[in-house]
């Protein structure tokens, strides 16, 4: 286990470091106007612009720059936002919308965890039934309809019948975020119900639920001791991936509710060429990501001790 956590931990150091290196080169490929706003290219002259360059290390050779660079990452330095909010820290603005993106994430999280493993779980028990069948209509129904289409059925009638709010208020933020976090959770939701019941049933078909049957265990005795407990196992490696990537914002969601979250802030900081947000922004979710996968392969280690992380030849 040790050994194991170790390699992946290195791993994943190099996989954070090379996305960051790759994005931080390709950033600099681009024209050095794009480092200054309009307001700054039709005022300042072509020294003036030179110099300030010169002063922020960007005509310095790539090599410097990128060594620079990882110092800068050591000290946990991401520098200033240079055009979406100039001034101020890249870390301070990150860190304000992640907790409001973190806030509804986790909320819609909870909510399709528990929703959607429930729904699986009565599919199964009824299977083939008039529950199973309207499970599945739901499920095929929000992967079918393009999300935008479902956000706006959800927002038209909880504005005209429960008389919610259709944008987010942070003067009103608790009846504001209903709507977004259902909309955040309607998917999850579909995908939690078809997992749990696919891997539920094939656990059922199993030649041990067989021989229990045969013993006569009792039925639910059966779906709670092997039946479910067996199926979260694959299920459960999912989970901290994507509790990690939701609470990373939702660009659609956020946008569409006009949340301030971490969704918009990248495609923002791309359209204004804020290089310094983009590549923390870059850097957090690959860290997200690869974190998520981790924890999935430990979580899958402690629900199931069968289950070596390591051993000869590396097996999993």
């Amino acid at each position: 286990m040790l050994k194991y956590t170790v390699k992946r931990l290195l791993q994943s150091l190099f996989t954070i470091l090379a996305i960051v290196t790759i994005v931080f080169l390709l950033l600099r490929l681009l024209p050095t106007d794009y480092y200054f706003t309009e307001d700054q290219l039709m005022k300042m002259t072509e020294q003036q612009k030179h110099d300030q360059l010169e002063r922020a290390g960007l005509l310095d050779p790539m090599g410097v720059q990128l060594v620079r660079y990882y110092g800068q990452l050591l000290r946990l330095d991401f520098g200033e936002s240079r055009r979406l909010q100039v001034g101020f820290k890249v870390t301070d603005i990150i860190a304000e919308r992640f907790a409001i993106s973190m806030r509804f994430g986790l909320s819609a999280m909870a909510i399709s965890l528990f929703l959607g493993v429930l729904l699986g779980i009565l599919q199964t028990i009824n299977k083939n039934g008039i529950l199973d069948h309207i499970g599945t209509g739901y499920t095929i129904f929000v992967n079918a309809v393009p999300h935008l289409v479902s956000y706006s059925l959800i927002l038209i009638f909880g504005q005209k019948v429960l008389k919610l709010p259709s944008l987010y208020s942070p003067r009103n933020p608790g009846p504001s975020s209903i709507l977004p976090i259902i909309c955040l959770a309607l998917g999850s939701v579909a995908n939690y119900a078809l997992w749990t019941r696919r891997y539920m049933v094939d656990e059922l078909n199993k030649d041990y639920i067989k021989l229990a049957r045969i013993k006569g265990m009792g039925y639910r005795e059966i779906m709670v001791k092997h039946v479910l407990k067996n199926a979260f196992v694959p299920l459960v490696a999912y989970i901290p991936a994507s509790i990690l990537l939701t609470i990373g914002g939702s660009l659609l969601v956020e946008r569409f509710y006009s949340i301030p979250g971490m969704g918009p802030l990248l495609t923002d900081a791309i359209g204004l060429y804020d290089t310094n947000i983009v590549q923390t922004l870059v850097m957090v979710y690959a860290s997200l990501g690869i974190l998520g996968v981790f924890l999935g392969d430990v979580m899958m280690m402690l629900f199931d001790p069968r289950i070596k992380l390591a051993g000869r030849g590396e097996t999993r």
